[in-house]
């Protein structure tokens, strides 16, 4: 491709007139980093433009500002025109372009690339309001092109995805096990999670590894908010996390941590944005106190990991499936700090949490992908799968399993969410194939059931957590034909599933 990282053009937009706000770089072979400083000025968004080759022949594939929502594929250039988060790829089935920026960037950056070229808009707002920088000089994202011309393209994204983040964190073992959710739904108790220990000990019998039994949204006083502590049902958290480790697993909880009706929570505690529900503004100093207890109490009850969740909706107002080209839709709203970018305080925010989670295993679900990385150990890559809806985890699970492998040990360990088993719902003949596919891809591998499945489901888990724990050659084959690929190959054999 005919490409040029030095050759662009670039336009910033301010809250008014631009007056003071200016751009510089740096440029290094391959890598271009992109500085912003304003005073007076209050800037929202900077726009790069470089002229590119605009082959029609070319297929096109883009990321997900958090989660993906069954929406990930390749395109042909003349139809891609949408914004794509973070990075992008775009081949002829045998030479490889990909261009990006680097993880833990301060700015939310999306591409387009169309017949124009490539367009970069670098979201630097506070909330919906223009960013009050104060004269600092401030890395806004480090830009990577590479080029590949070996038809290897799976092989050639990851490789793409380990350039773009130098400090992955991964769990030290493989991370497998059951969550509650997708059979229960909230609905639970103390000793329905012992029973569930049970269950997921019987068939992890013989593995060294232990298994993890995550408790989801069930637990705490208020349905899918805090304040984090037990409910009735539950009664016992620090109890409940032992008696689980006596039982031969690991303990494992999800929290909401931005989400809370804690009432003495209140005034500029909380983000200021239209709607009813209100959410804990994280850049206030006494809210991160208060996070921070929370995590450290749920450690002290013997935790080993914690799921936090909805953050990203809960701090930009929507799921990233609704976003285009920045991360809020909402106007004229900022956070207590009116002073860094939305993705400064992101990335404030999750290290708030892996610090005060010390030697805790940490899952980011509906968190920022990219920001993620080397913060989380693993990362929820789609949006939910199902217990009862078999399209939900097909075209969720499957795809993002798919398009978002390349970032698996790359950026974190890549969860495409769980086999849900919930009685008389989905067929095992079509869940069971999605159990067997995970079993063998190198991601974790978490199972939601109760202990009224059948004997032909409790073989095959066990046979899949026994796979699960052995490493295989996995990769996606007809992944330019379809959103949802039918064939993979798996230890040097093609298999082919009927979604």
């Amino acid at each position: 491709m005919k490409f040029d990282l030095k050759n662009f053009t670039v336009k910033i937009i301010c809250e008014g007139e631009k007056t003071d706000a200016f751009t510089e770089t740096e440029l290094r072979e391959k890598e271009l980093d992109l500085y912003l400083t304003a005073t007076a000025d209050k800037p929202k968004f900077v726009e790069l433009h470089w002229q590119a080759d605009t082959d029609e022949d070319l297929l096109v594939l883009g990321d997900a500002w958090e989660r993906s929502y069954g929406n990930l594929q390749f395109l042909p250039l003349a139809e891609n025109d949408r914004w794509m988060p973070w990075y992008f790829m775009a081949t002829d089935k045998i030479r490889c372009f990909c261009f990006g920026v680097k993880t833990g960037c301060n700015s939310f950056v999306s591409f387009r690339y169309d017949k124009d070229g490539i367009t970069a808009l670098v979201d630097v707002r506070n909330g919906g309001s223009g960013v009050h920088l104060g004269g600092r000089r401030l890395c806004l994202a480090t830009f990577v092109c590479e080029e590949y011309d070996d038809g290897e393209v799976v092989k050639n994204l990851s490789d793409y995805c380990g350039k773009l983040c130098e400090n992955p964190v991964l769990p030290k073992e493989r991370i497998y096990g059951g969550n509650n959710w997708y059979y229960a739904y909230g609905k639970s108790s103390y000793e329905q999670i012992i029973s569930d220990t049970r269950l997921l000990v019987s068939l992890s019998e013989g593995i060294e590894n232990r298994p993890f039994e995550v408790i989801d949204d069930c637990w705490q006083k208020k349905k899918c908010a805090g304040p984090w502590l037990p409910n009735r049902k539950f009664r016992d958290m620090k109890k409940l996390a032992d008696e689980i480790k006596e039982l031969g697993a690991k303990p494992g909880i999800w929290v909401r941590l931005l989400r809370n009706k804690d009432l003495r929570l209140k005034g500029s505690y909380r983000i200021k944005r239209k709607g009813r529900r209100t959410y804990l503004d994280p850049t206030h100093p006494e809210v991160q106190k208060y996070i921070r207890a929370d995590i450290e109490r749920i450690k002290g009850w013997g935790y080993e990991l914690i799921k936090h969740d909805f953050s990203t909706a809960d701090l930009f107002g929507d799921y990233g499936g609704n976003l285009t080209c920045g991360i809020t839709n909402i106007d004229r709203w900022h956070f207590y700090d009116k002073t860094k970018t939305n993705a400064e305080i992101v990335l404030d925010f999750y290290r708030l949490i892996k610090e005060a989670a010390g030697d805790m295993y940490i899952i980011g679900c509906n968190t920022v992908s990219h920001l993620s990385a080397g913060l989380v150990h693993i990362y929820r890559t789609g949006d939910d799968t199902s217990g009862v809806e078999w399209n939900r985890t097909r075209d969720y699970g499957v795809n993002t399993l798919a398009f978002r492998l390349a970032q698996n040990e790359k950026f974190y360990m890549c969860d495409a969410d769980c086999v849900g088993i919930k009685k008389d719902n989905i067929p095992w003949e079509k869940n069971g194939r999605w159990l067997h596919l995970l079993s063998y891809s190198n991601t974790p591998l978490f199972v939601s059931c109760c202990d009224d499945i059948g004997q032909r489901q409790r073989n095959d888990l066990k046979k899949a957590f026994k796979v699960f724990n052995e490493q295989h050659s996995f990769k996606p084959v007809d992944i330019f034909d379809t959103r949802i690929p039918k064939e993979w190959e798996i230890d040097g054999e093609t298999v082919r599933y009927e979604w």
